[in-house]
């Protein structure tokens, strides 16, 4: 089909859309460039959550839409023209696929396979994806005429690969994607280099699927703002420096997409709390419901597993919120827009918890000492 009939195609199935009564999205096939597309599939309320795109054939999966978003939302926070994020995502795509790994060759890490022997940060920023994704962006813009540079230039001065011919090939795949999330104008005034750190910021988004919690709350059984007397960290290392790190978010805002560092979605901040402790998880409850090993029931839970229950839009199959188990009977997670990062009491959320998740391997080495202080 040539490109205009596809377009007219995808127009008409929008354009039906509107009778329904679910929120859903068909699909809709866009070409953007030659010898390249990129799909937007469908999705619906209690689906599977933010549909999926396919570029060339291969389905990007929740987490990498999660640090696409993610990239971009970096970008426009910094107001940076669109071309950033399309470069940003092209050197995503080619380095870790969209992924946040604690992997890679040598001690590279994260989305952008950054190493922290050539001072890119430590292990537990560069496993946060928005710290990763600013100082990927400082390198980008201290280069002059980054944004006018021949395809995969701009990239490979950043990267310094040793296969540099790899970018320019996925920035026609990267615009598409890029576009799905951008918002406002295409070259805005931009921002001072923020040094690594940003908030994430409301971005376009294929489904209404916010991440709420549906545990009712009753702000009598414990305060959501205070620990509980008597509270302590847990001895394990990387425990500690999770619970830890996600006790300090306590009274942060919620926004969907963040990972902090003033603001979190519920996966935001169990990515962010993980990453401090030196351990990368992925981004999304969809893909963190796969983090680590099993735990098989409440009585067994430890601080720093991962609970997960249906949430405002999810289902038992398919979580959608995640919260932290802290220890001594309570339960740190980002509530929703209204309420924020807070406390709650495991027991509230124990009939509804679908699935628990173990992060932490004692074989890893411990992180740096410091951790958090308590409240």
């Amino acid at each position: 089909m040539k490109p205009k009939g596809i377009l007219a195609a995808a127009a008409g199935a929008l354009v039906g859309l509107v009778m329904l009564p679910i929120l859903a999205l068909a699909l809709v096939v866009v070409p953007a460039a030659t010898g390249t597309v990129v799909q937007l599939s469908g999705c619906e309320q209690g689906g599977p959550g933010g549909g999926s795109i396919v570029v060339d054939q291969q389905q990007l999966g929740a987490e990498e839409m999660d640090i696409a978003r993610t990239i971009v939302d970096v970008v426009q926070q910094r107001r940076l023209p669109r071309r950033a994020a399309v470069l940003a995502t092209a050197t995503a795509m080619v380095e870790s696929g969209l992924r946040n790994l604690d992997y890679g060759d040598r001690d590279s890490l994260g989305v952008f396979q950054q190493r922290p022997s050539q001072g890119w940060g430590t292990r537990e920023q560069i496993l946060n994806p928005v710290y990763a994704t600013g100082k990927f962006l400082d390198a980008l813009i201290a280069i002059p005429g980054w944004n006018t540079m021949a395809p995969g230039r701009a990239e490979q001065a950043v990267q310094h690969s040793g296969f540099p011919d790899r970018y320019a090939p996925r920035e026609p795949a990267a615009a598409a994607i890029a576009d799905r999330f951008w918002t406002g104008p295409d070259n805005p005034t931009p921002l001072p280099p923020a040094g690594g750190g940003t908030e994430a910021v409301q971005a376009k988004t294929f489904c209404p699927d916010q991440g709420d919690s549906d545990v009712p709350r009753d702000p009598g059984q414990i305060d959501p703002t205070k620990l509980p007397p008597g509270f302590t960290l847990p001895d394990d290392a990387h425990q500690r420096a999770a619970v830890g790190f996600a006790l300090d978010q306590l009274g942060k805002p919620y926004v969907w997409g963040a990972k902090g560092p003033n603001a979190y979605d519920c996966s935001g901040l169990m990515l962010a709390s993980w990453a401090a402790a030196g351990i990368g998880i992925p981004a999304g409850t969809i893909s963190q419901v796969h983090a680590g090993h099993a735990v098989s029931s409440v009585q067994e839970v430890q601080p720093g597993d991962l609970l997960f229950i249906p949430g405002s839009l999810g289902s038992a199959q398919v979580p959608r919120h995640v919260g932290m188990y802290a220890g001594h009977g309570v339960i740190v997670d980002a509530y929703d827009t209204d309420t924020g990062v807070i406390l709650e009491p495991l027991s509230s959320w124990t009939s509804k918890i679908v699935a628990i998740r173990r992060v932490a391997d004692p074989s890893l080495p411990s992180p740096p000492p410091g951790g958090s202080p308590l409240r």
